[in-house]
C-alpha cells in the first residue's frame, strides 16, 4: 500500500488506514484479528483507536494483537483522549485528565508509546494553551511521537496550530486532524481543510463512506438486518444520511461505478483518498471480508471526468464570506 506523509512532518502513513470504533463492542477479538492479520498484509500501518472505544476494550484488544499477531514496529498507532462520560461535560481537555487518559492508554495497548495522540475534541471550558501543553508534555517524555486534534472546527484548528508555531519554547508541532469527511458530509471543505493547507495539517477523514450508506446498501427501502443502520445502537448514526440529498448523491456513486466496473464503495473511497491534504481516510470494517472490499480501492484512481461530476452532484452551499462577497 502507498505510504503518505501526514501533513509538514517526517511520519509516514498507510493512505488507508483501520479504525476501532467498535472493537470490543460489536467486533470480539476473533474478528478484530482477522481484520489487523488482513490489513498488515496488505502493507496497512496506520491503526486509529481511542480510550472511549468500546470503553478501553478497542485499546486493550488491539494491544493484544500488537503483542502476539502483529509486529509493533510495523504499525503507526494513533489514539486519542478528552471524551469524558459525563453528561455535564462531554469533552475534558485539562493537562491532568489527558496526561492521565494517555497513561492508561498505553497501559491497555502495553506499549511504551504512540506514533500519534490526538486530543479528541475541543473543550472550551478550558484554556486551549493548557490543553496543548499536554501534547508539548507526551511528546518531550517520549509517550507519544507526533501530536494531533479530532473534531476541531476551523478556527479552532489554526488558533491551535498557530500557537504551536509561535509560543516561545519546544512546541510540537500539530501533525494531523481528525474529522468527518465524505461525498455525504463535505463540511469540513468549508474552513478546515483551507486552514489545515495552509498549517501544513494532513486530514484524517473519519466515516468516509459516509457511515456505510455510500456503499449503496441502504439504496431505496433496503435495511440489511446486520448492517449498522439496522443496529438499535448505531441506527441514529446512520439516520441523518438516509434522506433525499444522500439518496441523491449515493446514485450518481452508483452510476460512476457502473461504468467504471467497480463497487460504489470504491469510488466513495478512491474520491476522498485523493481529495488535496487527505493523508488517509479511516475505514471500520465489520469483517475481513468488508475490509478487503475496502483496500481493493489501492489500484483505483477516478477518472477526471469522474471526480468532477460527483463533485458537482455533492457540492455543499458555500457562500459568503467563502466565496468573493462582490459576485453575491
Amino acid at each position: 500500500m502507498e505510504q503518505r506523509h501526514l501533513g509538514r512532518t517526517g511520519l509516514r502513513v498507510s493512505r488507508i488506514g483501520l479504525g476501532t470504533l467498535t472493537w470490543g463492542r460489536g467486533t470480539d477479538e476473533h474478528d478484530a484479528a482477522d481484520l489487523m492479520k488482513t490489513f498488515w498484509e496488505a502493507g496497512g500501518t496506520l491503526v486509529d483507536t481511542a480510550d472511549v472505544y468500546g470503553d478501553g476494550d478497542a485499546e486493550y484488544l488491539l494491544g493484544r494483537l500488537m503483542d502476539g499477531l502483529v509486529p509493533r514496529r510495523d504499525l503507526v498507532i494513533s489514539t486519542k483522549a478528552g471524551s469524558v462520560p459525563d453528561p455535564e461535560r462531554r469533552f475534558d481537555g485539562s493537562r491532568g485528565h489527558l496526561l492521565c487518559a494517555l497513561d492508561g492508554s498505553l497501559s491497555r495497548l502495553g506499549t511504551d508509546y504512540v506514533d500519534l495522540w490526538h486530543v479528541h475534541a475541543f473543550d472550551p471550558d478550558t484554556p486551549l494553551e493548557e490543553t496543548l501543553q499536554a501534547l508539548d508534555l507526551a511528546v518531550s517524555s517520549g509517550r507519544a511521537r507526533y501530536a494531533a486534534v479530532s473534531n476541531f472546527c476551523g478556527w479552532q484548528l489554526a488558533s491551535a496550530a498557530t500557537w504551536q508555531l509561535a509560543a516561545p519554547g519546544t512546541r510540537t508541532r500539530l501533525a494531523g486532524t481528525q474529522l468527518e469527511y465524505s461525498l455525504l458530509q463535505r463540511g469540513v471543505e468549508r474552513e478546515v481543510l483551507p486552514a489545515a493547507l495552509e498549517l501544513g495539517i494532513g486530514l484524517l477523514p473519519s466515516s468516509p463512506l459516509g457511515r456505510g450508506v455510500l456503499t449503496g446498501k441502504y439504496r431505496g427501502d433496503t435495511m440489511p438486518p446486520d448492517s449498522r443502520g439496522a443496529s438499535e445502537h448505531l441506527a441514529p448514526f446512520v439516520a441523518p444520511y438516509l434522506d433525499d440529498t444522500a439518496s441523491r448523491i449515493v446514485d450518481a456513486v452508483a452510476t460512476a461505478a457502473d461504468g467504471l466496473a467497480v463497487t460504489p464503495l470504491q469510488v466513495a473511497l478512491a474520491w476522498v483518498r485523493d481529495r488535496p491534504g487527505v493523508a488517509a481516510p479511516i475505514v471500520g470494517a465489520r469483517n475481513a471480508q468488508q475490509l478487503t472490499a475496502a483496500l481493493s480501492v489501492e489500484t483505483l484512481s477516478l477518472p477526471d471526468e469522474i471526480c468532477r461530476a460527483l463533485d458537482d452532484v455533492s457540492a455543499p452551499v458555500h457562500r459568503y464570506p467563502d466565496h468573493d462577497w462582490s459576485t453575491l
